[in-house]
């Protein structure tokens, strides 16, 4: 628990001023409950005068080792108070019973300054947690999120860190306040009533059995809801993203059906949660007021101890105010609890280390004329060997194409390339330069990639083109869609370049998301371009119009393309053939079709004669 309470104070240390003050006004609320409990004692003494020794005439006995004034004012107020022998005038009257809204006001005033200034550092902080977190996540390698689903990153950064939230701003408001009103209103009984409180004090412990009683059961069933949460998470995005399937195999019946149940399960855990949370509050209350029922057994038939009636009602009052400051503090151990199953997880991430790292002291990459160079290259994901002894050498500003059957390596090998891994063995050079000695920015901002699965973004057709290079001008944005023979169907839309695309490009055809990912590499302008079938949503005349775009935008770049229509091979300056990891065949179009390999088969089965 001392390593989570750590860790969390450590995202509010950039506020440490107003959570200070927070803090401070907390302390200050807290002060303010015995001080209600004076001035209703004060009122009962005013409006009820007795023959006793008022309490001022006690303050000021025992103010007499205090400073001249404090001294004076205290016997100012006590002949105010006697002013008349009978009854105090009117004015001391109305003056005494005005302390009762005061001491409210200020417990009330005390009380939002303390809640607002932790909420404002609450918020803050695990915003600026969210803000780490996502960024780390991004920082990660490739490999992490084909192990890690979506619903349960998006879990982890919204669902867990609110329970952080709650850990900074009502726990340490409720570790502020509730420890001062009861330390504070402990020493007023002790003061008054030194034996009587003794026994209160050992009626309290019994009160804490119902905390240690239920403790174990919050944290099983804190944990139990998280997961709920990330399971919910899972079902809603593969739903809502795979909703195209769903809807066309009839399934909506059986998602429901898992969602339900998923549902149903975070009910139990969450009651559960519930039934610990409340019910050592009205049992701590129940035995408590058991407990001060004996007392006033006590009081009433075997102490000796004579009491005012002021004292007795400020006794009575004192007793149960320290009731609400001690529910209180146990939810907070309760919610301690809970948010440090949450932080677990959320720390857990952050301690996530990139199996792709960062290179100390990087070096500049010039790609522009440089040969790419696979040396020796193995490569494998787990156990499962992909690439094995990869040698080939793209030189600068020519067309290579992979070709092979699914699964033989292809975009793994671009992948790599891209440093989404790092090879097991062998290294890859561009020009002279191992990439794994470039920062991972600088080397993918010398690459245009057109991926066979198009990821559009939900924003306008201008910002999905300029995601290529941001700052690009509207005249290189338009010419990048014209090349890519993408500007005429985008001004056709009401909106022309500022129509919204929905996610994923949703309100778009394949072909019209093809292009404009085109034209997303066009804008860019890299000197490595690296081709995933880029034109395999196309039809016959529109891959045509295209391929003359991508043919004039290849002159003069290194471009590696992967080809599974061999019609986009046959102008290939080098076409590499890999089957089962390895490459086995290398050559232009006619070279390989008349050696009669792997080659020749793939070709013939896609153009037969």
């Amino acid at each position: 628990m001392r390593e989570f309470i750590g860790k969390t104070m450590a995202l509010a240390r950039p506020y440490r001023g107003r959570l200070a003050l927070g803090v401070l006004f907390g302390i200050l609320a807290g002060l303010a409950s015995p001080l209600l409990i004076l001035s209703i004692k004060l009122v009962f003494d005013v409006v009820f005068p007795g023959a006793d020794q008022t309490e001022l005439e006690k303050w000021q006995e025992a103010l007499k080792n205090a400073p001249i004034f404090i001294q004076k004012l205290a016997a100012a107020m006590n002949d105010w108070l006697h002013s008349t022998h009978d009854r105090p005038s009117n004015g001391v009257i109305l003056l005494a019973i005005s302390t009762v809204p005061l001491a409210m006001l200020l417990r009330g005033v005390f009380g939002y300054l303390n809640s607002y200034f932790l909420q404002w550092v609450g918020v803050r902080a695990v915003t600026d947690l969210r803000k780490q977190l996502f960024a780390h996540l991004n920082s990660l390698s490739l490999s992490f999120f084909h192990q890690t689903s979506t619903g349960e990153l998006m879990s982890r950064i919204s669902n867990d860190t609110s329970v952080l939230q709650g850990a900074i701003t009502n726990n340490v408001a409720v570790l502020a306040k509730e420890p001062v009103t009861v330390i504070s209103v402990l020493c007023y009984l002790f003061w008054k009533q030194p034996h009587l409180t003794v026994l209160v004090v050992l009626v309290f412990p019994i009160c804490m059995v119902p905390l240690t009683v239920y403790a174990r059961k919050v944290r099983k069933g804190s944990a139990a809801i998280q997961e709920q949460y990330v399971e919910l998470s899972k079902i809603m995005h593969e739903t809502f993203t795979g909703n195209r399937v769903i809807k066309a195999y009839n399934l909506e019946a059986a998602v429901e059906k898992q969602f339900s149940t998923s549902a149903t399960g975070f009910i139990h855990h969450f009651m559960r949660v519930v039934r610990s949370l409340e019910l050592p509050g009205p049992m701590i209350e129940f035995v408590g007021s058991v407990g001060v029922a004996f007392i006033l057994i006590y009081v009433a038939f075997w102490s000796k101890v004579q009491m005012k009636q002021s004292d007795f009602l400020a006794f009575i009052i004192a007793i149960f105010t320290l009731y609400q400051p001690i529910k209180a503090l146990t939810r907070l151990y309760h919610s301690m609890v809970q948010a440090r199953a949450s932080s677990e997880r959320v720390f857990e991430l952050l301690a996530t280390k990139s199996t792709v790292a960062e290179p100390a002291n990087p070096v500049p990459l010039k790609a522009a004329g440089a040969d790419i160079h696979f040396d020796q290259l193995t490569f494998g994901y787990g156990e499962k060997t992909v690439l094995q002894d990869i040698r080939l050498t793209v030189r600068a500003g020519t067309l290579v194409a992979l070709v092979g059957h699914t699964g033989s390596g292809k975009t793994t090998l671009t992948n790599l390339l891209l440093r989404f891994y790092d090879p097991n063995q062998g290294t890859i050079r561009i020009g002279d330069t191992d990439i794994r000695q470039v920062s991972l920015h600088d080397l993918r901002g010398q690459m245009a990639v057109v991926t066979q699965e198009t990821i559009l973004f939900n924003d306008t057709i201008r910002n999905n083109i300029a995601l290529g290079r941001p700052g690009a001008t509207e005249a290189e944005i338009v010419a990048a869609a014209k090349h890519a023979n993408a500007h005429e169907f985008i001004i056709e839309r009401p909106a022309g370049y500022d129509a919204q695309i929905g996610e994923k490009g949703g309100g778009l055809s394949g072909g019209q998301r093809q292009r404009l990912a085109i034209a997303r590499a066009i804008v860019k302008d890299a000197p490595i371009l690296l081709l995933d079938e880029a034109t395999n949503a196309l039809d016959t005349e529109m891959e045509r119009a295209v391929q003359v775009a991508l043919d004039e935008l290849m002159k003069g770049r290194t471009t590696i393309c992967i080809a599974h229509r061999l019609s986009t091979t046959q102008h290939a300056n080098l076409i590499v053939v890999l089957d089962q990891g390895r490459i086995v065949e290398t050559g232009t179009h006619a070279e390989l079709f008349a050696l009669g390999g792997i080659y020749h088969k793939l070709y013939s089965l896609q153009f037969p004669p």
